[in-house]
């Protein structure tokens, strides 16, 4: 498997629960992560250095995982970011793969899995797998 390190990752996230453990995991490979929730996704996103990798929850208060895909997609300096759909909701698999997502991991992570599903997704590979 191909080294993480230096890789960053963008988590689009409403739940400090699911923050906290991608973010573990994602420390565990040595990739540093930003995150932004769905308050502030609108106005920093803009902004925000080019990530190697984006996490997006789709159920959010203020705003849709599918909201936050279209803003993403309308920003130059994120084209070709591989966005990879994090839901409980495995039934979304189908809709998210025609919104235009790059990959789907369900959520609850399979901490085992997860680092060859993100090297992958690094490499560009999609990856569409439950858990």
């Amino acid at each position: 498997m191909k080294s993480l390190e230096g890789v960053i990752a963008l988590i689009i996230e409403d739940d400090d629960v699911s923050v906290n453990v991608l973010q573990r995991l994602l420390n565990q490979l040595g990739v540093a992560s930003v995150v932004l929730s769905d308050h502030n996704v609108q106005e920093k996103l803009p902004i925000v250095a080019r990530p190697n990798v984006i996490f997006l929850d789709l159920e959010m208060p203020h705003i849709s995982g599918y909201g936050v895909l279209q803003l993403i997609q309308q920003l130059p300096q994120l084209s070709g970011v591989p966005v990879v759909a994090y839901t409980t909701h495995l039934s979304h698999m189908n809709e998210t793969h025609q919104a235009g997502f790059h990959s789907f991991l369900g959520k609850p992570l399979d901490k085992e899995s997860f680092p060859d599903q993100l090297a992958r997704i690094v490499e560009g590979e999609r990856v569409w797998e439950a858990s």
